[in-house]
């Protein structure tokens, strides 16, 4: 029997011109607000004239690189000490993982380690958290639609969730036009993370009916229009197939889950500066050949190895695809559009047993299709490697 549980943010925009509505939707949510400034870009700089327009009191704080620990804690600090009762992301998944954190902490009280995973002190965010707005700049992670923020602890060497279903935004606005200036690189990673977050919830032993629809539906989209968007960042519709292939992504993983490529990445990317969609970019075919391998071998008549083979249909456009037509794509897409190996960021092969045990109690693992052994997961990351 079908059983399953769905749940979003209050409010999606999406649309060429859609940023045009944060300040009005802004305004009916609170007069001070902390900007979470993710982009070098002019963006920011109108979002928060839009703001002052509508008479909202807005503080800026400038979120750099990837969330941790003590940046999020200095935002908190900043936001409780100037009585913030609003809080707006405005970036791509690191500026709206950040606005997620301080607007549940805001509510919440304490600090980031008091509610984190596997490294945290296990507390329960109870309360709904402050109104928060996420406005996406970059096609890939799907945050303005997770219940979830991504925070690296230092101290611990590895990236884990701050999760809760009262960390869903107010409003998530998802405009493609601003995607028009984002580089190639950065266009490639995200592009890769979102078609990631596609395809894991759609082979995952959590899977639903409702997901199965967006990851179709992104996948194809993501499949026509990446390279075209990494070799022509202005081609609009190649852009607005992305943002709504990352969108598509992050409905699905909030509410069906994700596989072994996120369950390697969150480790990895606690110990060495690779960008997360970086890394899933590149786990992510080694992953697709040992999940497959792994079905055939011990699960043959599973649903999993089935939907491997849709997912290559999907991609290749090929009515007669197998699963490993579906990875032979995914690799010369990754060649295409030049994904680095591992070892670019320092990761070596002594690093990779006790990486491979990180990855295997990451909570992204729990809904891979199936349990890989430890050597299975040694070899994902040599291959990557």
């Amino acid at each position: 029997m079908i059983s399953f549980e769905f749940a979003t943010a209050t409010r999606i925009i999406f649309g060429a011109g859609s940023v045009a509505q944060v300040a009005p939707a802004a305004r009916q949510m609170g007069a001070r607000a902390l900007l979470i400034d993710g982009t070098g870009a002019g963006i920011v700089e109108r979002v928060a004239h839009d703001l002052a327009g509508q008479g909202i009191d807005v503080l800026r704080y400038k979120a750099r690189g990837e969330p941790t620990v003590e940046g999020v804690q200095a935002a908190t600090d900043q936001a409780r000490e100037t009585g913030r009762d609003l809080v707006i992301g405005v970036g791509g998944g690191s500026a709206m993982d950040t606005a997620k954190a301080v607007a549940a902490l805001l509510a919440n009280g304490g600090e980031p380690l008091d509610y984190l995973e596997i490294v945290g002190r296990g507390k329960a965010l109870s309360r709904p958290s402050a109104p928060c707005i996420a406005v996406t700049t970059t096609s890939g992670t799907g945050a303005e639609v997770t219940r979830n923020a991504v925070v690296a602890s230092k101290a611990h060497a590895i990236k884990a969730s701050m999760r809760s279903p009262t960390m869903y935004v107010r409003l998530a606005v998802v405009d493609p036009e601003l995607t028009l200036g984002v580089p190639p690189a950065v266009t490639a990673n995200t592009g890769l993370d979102a078609l990631t977050q596609l395809i894991e919830p759609f082979v995952c032993d959590r899977a639903n009916p409702l997901t199965d629809g967006y990851c179709r539906e992104g996948m194809a989209r993501a499949a026509r229009s990446l390279r075209r968007a990494f070799e022509h960042g202005h081609d609009a519709a190649a852009r607005e197939d992305m943002a709504l292939a990352s969108l598509l992504g992050g409905l699905a993983l909030a509410n069906a889950g994700l596989g072994a490529a996120h369950g390697l990445a969150a480790p990895i990317g606690g110990e060495f500066p690779g960008p997360h969609g970086a890394l899933c970019a590149r786990l992510l075919p080694p992953v697709m050949a040992a999940n497959v391998q792994a079905l055939s071998q011990r699960a043959p008549e599973s649903a999993g190895l089935a939907r491997y083979d849709e997912v290559a249909r999907i991609l290749t456009g090929n009515a007669g695809a197998r699963a490993a037509d579906g990875v032979a794509w995914v690799v010369e897409l990754g060649r295409a559009l030049n994904v680095p190996p591992l070892s670019a960021y320092g990761v070596g092969a002594a690093d990779l047993p006790a990486l491979a045990e990180k990855g295997a109690a990451a909570s992204s693992m729990k809904a891979n299709p199936i349990r890989l052994t430890h050597a299975e997961i040694v070899a994902i990351l040599e291959q990557a490697l």
